[in-house]
């Protein structure tokens, strides 16, 4: 234990807290002296920071001192008496004295003391729970892809733990329930080691699956540590056969596809047709079937066989080829909806046409009518022809006058 240079009244204070170190159990302390200090049982994580709070009711001008786990004093009012930096003064009155811990280690966890130098000594205990911080699981066990039907073994570990962490398994976001964890601990060293294993029978479902383990221990917030492996599953293909067109018509190129869906991707493929040898015009390429002209000898059934090392599977497709006239349903339909269209503007046409003819006969007949007046009240021939013609100035103004 190392002091700095200080006042000989600061080695006396702290020999009287060496001497009165033996009274302080035998201390009476009543519920209603404002003179007993006050404290609280503090948690903390390592690495962090603590704060040491002692207050009394009342103040006689007697300095608060906080002291250690070993009765070293720490802080005598505001005067620092260890000499280490992580302990700082975080308030000074005459009713309290708070000091704050960083860095916080686990060597540091244990009872540290409180006291007044009243006569007699009143003290008060507050006890510093220093959490260890587990480290980040870590998962092993899974080396290779596992075959679709196989088990497959995980093991999480995580160490650095006090008190001892617990560890969960899950498979995206649903929990599993894994064997019960194994606490160990650490040799010369408050902290645990955990482990905890997990048994899978995969299925092609588990393929490219997410399987996470995390860390639960009060030093964390949820899901602030876990570790994640994803699962790699072989399994045999699915084996699905698309044709090049929905309607294969007689004379046309036309192919069929084989789709296997499997892991590993199938490497092998084999075409054949049913009750029946493969067309003369029908060849195999790889996962691909082509016919460079179709026919209706062609119609029958065709088989694609897809191995991909870990199994073999089949497709099937039915061909049908058609006439070359063929029209599609869908084409059918196109062709009416244009028709009904074509139909319908013929029909406003005609329409319009009909109102016009009719607008243009009856105004047409309007205009008859009166070109006639004024004929009817002349007194001969000559005059209504000459008034049906425009009337008598016009029959004036067409006068010729010879000299």
């Amino acid at each position: 234990m190392a002091f700095p240079s200080a006042p000989s009244a600061l080695w006396s204070v702290s020999l009287l807290t060496v001497l009165f170190a033996a009274a302080v159990h035998t201390t009476v302390v009543y519920d209603d002296d404002p003179l007993q200090p006050v404290t609280s049982d503090e948690t903390v994580s390592v690495g962090g920071t603590v704060t040491l709070t002692c207050r009394v009711a009342e103040s006689d001008n007697s300095s608060l001192q906080w002291s250690n786990t070993a009765q070293q004093t720490l802080y005598f009012g505001e005067k620092r008496a260890l000499r280490d930096n992580r302990i700082q003064l975080h308030r000074s009155t005459s009713t309290e004295l708070s000091i704050t811990i960083g860095d916080v280690q686990l060597s540091d966890e244990g009872e540290y003391t409180c006291s007044i130098f009243t006569m007699p000594v009143r003290t008060a205990r507050a006890t510093v729970t220093v959490l260890g911080v587990p480290g980040k699981p870590q998962i092993s066990g899974f080396e290779s892809p596992v075959p679709e039907g196989g088990k497959v073994t995980l093991t999480c570990t995580s160490t650095g733990s006090k008190p001892p962490a617990r560890l969960r398994w899950y498979r995206e976001d649903q929990e599993l329930e894994g064997r019960p964890d194994i606490v160990e601990g650490v040799v010369d060293d408050p902290t645990y080691n955990v482990s905890k294993e997990l048994t899978l029978e995969v299925s092609r479902s588990d393929d490219n699956a997410l399987i996470t383990c995390a860390v639960d221990h009060p030093s964390l917030a949820p899901g602030d540590k876990r570790s994640e492996q994803t699962l790699r599953v072989l399994y045999s293909p699915n084996v699905l056969i698309v044709p090049e067109s929905n309607l294969p018509r007689e004379g046309e190129k036309f192919h069929l596809q084989c789709l296997g869906n499997g892991n590993p991707e199938p490497a092998n493929y084999m075409w054949e047709k049913k009750d029946g040898e493969l067309p003369p015009l029908a060849k195999p390429d790889g996962a691909f079937l082509r016919f460079d002209m179709l026919n209706k000898s062609d119609n029958g059934v065709y088989l694609c066989h897809a191995d991909n090392g870990i199994g073999n599977s089949q497709g099937e497709y039915t061909l049908l080829v058609q006439d070359p006239t063929a029209m599609s349903t869908s084409s059918g339909v196109d062709h009416a909806v244009i028709g009904g269209v074509v139909a319908v503007i013929v029909f406003i046409l005609l329409c319009l046409l009909i109102v016009l003819g009719r607008y243009l006969i009856r105004h047409k007949g309007t205009y008859l009518t009166h070109e006639a007046k004024g004929s009817d009240d002349a007194p001969d021939a000559d005059t209504a022809i000459i008034n049906a013609e425009g009337g008598h100035s016009g029959a004036e103004d067409k006068k010729e006058y010879f000299i």
